[in-house]
């Protein structure tokens, strides 16, 4: 019970802080998430046992130049395509369960460019059409949220397949169809509440969120596997580490950009 209301809290908190930030300005909302990013940068070095400080210059850098000054429309996209490869190749990795070496340093510092790029591009969600609006934002934390939360109800209580057993034995497939129809659902209520595009926009997105979400979550877990680790830190209590609650959005969120991309060139 005791770490039922301490997990409730420590969700709250993290929920309030990161709504409030979004709909306070766009300065505070990319500030915020270059702390966070950082602390999941951290944590994320230290289930590969790597120690490379070149690489908080590269996060600084990043966040600077795309996050706060915009920098180049095209380097932007440039960096996209790179860090949407990089992301493609660790579920090639993943879905082919091969043993990575965790202490192969060369290699994992060119994947931690994954962790930096993909949350600069959450950053730049916001403002893929060049104004800033923080509905669009919350609504994609609102999808993953739904999406993970009722991946937990349902598998918990109706999952009888498994998902990914090797790496991640308490997902289910009932789970992940149970979080993208919820996803989806949600997304319907999202369109009608804020009249923001259309069903079909917020439906795309949620596949998306889903289906990505979960894929960034299981490559955690791999991480997390062969670091012989339960939670990536203990930065929230009863939530594990920063980057237990981020990795599914991280993950996601320059295919999520792209899809912006995609509908903004269309239209």
């Amino acid at each position: 019970m005791r770490e039922t209301i301490i997990r409730t809290i420590s969700g709250l908190l993290y929920v309030s802080i990161l709504v409030v930030s979004i709909l306070s300005s766009e300065t505070i909302f990319i500030t915020l998430f270059f702390l966070l990013g950082f602390v999941c940068l951290l944590e994320l070095e230290k289930l590969l046992r790597l120690k490379s400080y070149a690489l908080y210059g590269v996060h600084v850098l990043f966040f600077v130049l795309f996050s706060y000054m915009k920098f180049n429309p095209n380097a932007i996209v440039v960096l996209l395509c790179i860090t949407i490869f990089v992301n493609l190749f660790l579920v090639k990795d993943l879905l082919f369960i091969r043993k990575i070496p965790v202490f192969e340093k060369k290699k994992y510092i060119i994947l931690i460019f994954y962790l930096i790029s993909s949350i600069v591009f959450l950053t730049l969600i916001p403002t893929y059409n060049g104004t800033f609006n923080p509905i669009l934002i919350v609504g994609v934390f609102i999808l993953i949220w739904i999406n993970d939360t009722f991946a937990f109800i349902i598998g918990k209580n109706f999952g009888k397949n498994k998902l990914y057993e090797k790496i991640s034995p308490n997902k289910t497939i009932e789970g992940f169809m149970g979080g993208l129809v919820f996803s989806c659902i949600g997304g319907y209520f999202i369109f009608e509440f804020t009249h923001y595009r259309n069903f079909q926009f917020w439906l795309g997105m949620a596949i998306i969120l889903s289906i990505f979400g979960t894929l960034g979550d299981l490559i955690q877990s791999k991480f997390k596997r062969q670091a012989g680790v339960k939670d990536s830190g203990k930065l929230m209590p009863g939530h594990g580490g920063l980057y237990d609650r981020l990795d599914s959005i991280i993950f996601s969120s320059p295919f999520i950009y792209a899809y912006l991309l995609i509908i903004q060139n269309v239209s």
